[in-house]
């Protein structure tokens, strides 16, 4: 019998159909766009308070975001997409901002997707390694009690699709659930809050203007204050602001999640501290003292008490806080303008659940 003609009637039906799916898709994607336009922003208690500018969410896009790395590494060599590799590749491998050797905790082989591998000690998060099909996450081997709980997580490859978050979340979040969607599955419940590469923030399946985007490179921190009951974000070593607040007497786990082909995250610095005066006495120097200046190394101290200090709490005194005397009332919604982790301090400077 002779081969068929792929000119024939059935392969233009089919190309057809191809073509109608495309069109579609595009439809859909110029709906969504319209659809995240809105703003849920909070008014301020304030009534002297200025108003912030609304932020412009941005829409997931198969495009890397560039520019917004912690260092300048990154910045000569742009991702470019291999076909034959299915996803966006660099040949560099940044390590900057990477001076931790202690951790409190890294991720848990035995509570991930089914789509994430883990390497460089369990430290290094590697989500669809040959493809993505849906979404995949993984939490911290530690549950995060009492105390003041900061980590950072570093970007270790270019950063696009639907979604890649960093948060937190219960026991109850089902790492799982959507392997098969594409979602941002951190702040789909009430059981979790995630920030989105996109700057959204989202919780209990709403989402509102937080920060600005973050890409390939970038170090995203986060404090967890159980004594305040606040969650804060941190972008680059710079506070974002409270993100949530009344979470006192929980209990969750450091999470993130990706639904980009041959992407990854590390952990890089993990820190548990107990809320004693310690601590308190050096929240409060960092924010007297310029953020842009290392606490320690302005203070006449003993070498023996920095040492200590540095060890204890050096991730404390290195983050930038804005809660200081000014002489301006001015302020801005900029991501560079520093705040402290302390409630009061943020809550006209951002919006945030409670």
């Amino acid at each position: 019998m002779s081969r068929r003609n792929r000119n024939g009637r059935g392969w233009r039906f089919v190309w057809s159909g191809i073509q109608r799916d495309a069109n579609a898709r595009t439809l859909a994607l110029a709906s969504e766009t319209e659809d995240w336009g809105y703003e849920r922003l909070q008014s301020s208690d304030s009534d002297s308070e200025p108003e912030l500018p609304a932020l412009t969410p941005a829409v997931p896009s198969a495009v890397p975001v560039t520019g917004e790395s912690y260092c300048g590494c990154d910045s000569p060599a742009e991702p470019v997409y291999t076909p034959r590799l299915r996803g966006f590749h660099r040949a560099k491998d940044c390590h900057c901002g990477e001076e931790d050797q202690d951790f409190d905790w890294v991720w848990d082989e035995g509570s991930k997707s089914t789509a994430t591998r883990l390497s460089c000690d369990n430290r290094k998060a590697n989500f669809h390694t040959e493809y993505s099909c849906g979404t995949a996450a993984i939490r911290g081997s530690k549950e995060l009690a009492e105390g003041q709980h900061f980590w950072e997580i570093k970007m270790t490859s270019p950063v696009y699709g639907t979604d890649m978050m960093v948060g937190i979340g219960t026991s109850d979040v089902n790492l799982d659930k959507f392997r098969h969607t594409f979602c941002s599955l951190l702040g789909k419940d009430e059981d979790s809050w995630g920030l989105s590469y996109t700057g959204l923030l989202h919780h209990k399946g709403d989402k509102i203007n937080f920060s600005s985007r973050f890409g390939q490179g970038s170090i995203i921190g986060v404090h967890l204050d159980t004594w305040h009951g606040t969650l804060t974000f941190f972008k680059n070593r710079k506070c974002i602001g409270v993100a949530a607040t009344k979470l006192q007497n929980k209990k969750f786990y450091p999470m993130v999640c990706s639904t980009a082909a041959k992407s990854s995250m590390k952990v890089i610095r993990s820190c548990f501290s107990p809320t004693s005066l310690q601590y308190l006495c050096c929240a409060r120097l960092r924010q007297l003292l310029p953020e842009s200046v290392d606490t320690l190394s302005v203070l006449p101290l003993p070498p023996g008490l920095k040492h200590l200090l540095q060890n204890k709490l050096g991730w404390m005194l290195s983050i930038s806080s804005a809660d200081r005397p000014s002489t301006s009332s001015s302020s801005s919604g900029s991501d560079s303008e520093g705040c402290a982790s302390d409630p009061e301090a943020c809550q006209r400077k951002r919006c945030r659940w409670t």
